[in-house]
């Protein structure tokens, strides 16, 4: 298995990319660390440093970055993007996840 993101997080994270104005060799990062409300939280940002153990994705033309620890966590998991209204966001679709908290950030494995 592997980290999966939808057609609509692609689209969303390509429209990120360009609105900043960020080079190629920027990627997206997802990772886990403690806190949050369940005990373990969600982490995603750009970057363009690899660490010595991270593990890259390239799905559909996006370059995505796991550190080892995290990949463990994250293993299988899709990125999602969802519009609600007026307003969207990404959330994660972990079938490690045991329990999640209600504000879509944290979740216990």
């Amino acid at each position: 298995m592997a980290l999966k993101l939808s057609d609509t997080a692609i689209s969303q994270v390509q429209e990120l990319k360009q609105a900043q104005n960020l080079p190629e060799n920027v990627f997206l990062r997802v990772g886990v660390k403690g806190g949050g409300c369940s005990g373990l939280s969600y982490l995603l940002e750009f970057d363009s440093e690899l660490g010595p153990h991270d593990r890259e994705f390239d799905i559909d033309g996006i370059k995505v970055v796991c550190d080892k620890k995290s990949y463990l966590y994250l293993n299988g998991t899709t990125l999602d993007y969802v519009k609600q209204g007026l307003t969207g966001g990404f959330t994660f679709v972990n079938p490690q996840a045991k329990s999640t908290c209600g504000c879509g950030t944290s979740f216990s494995a």
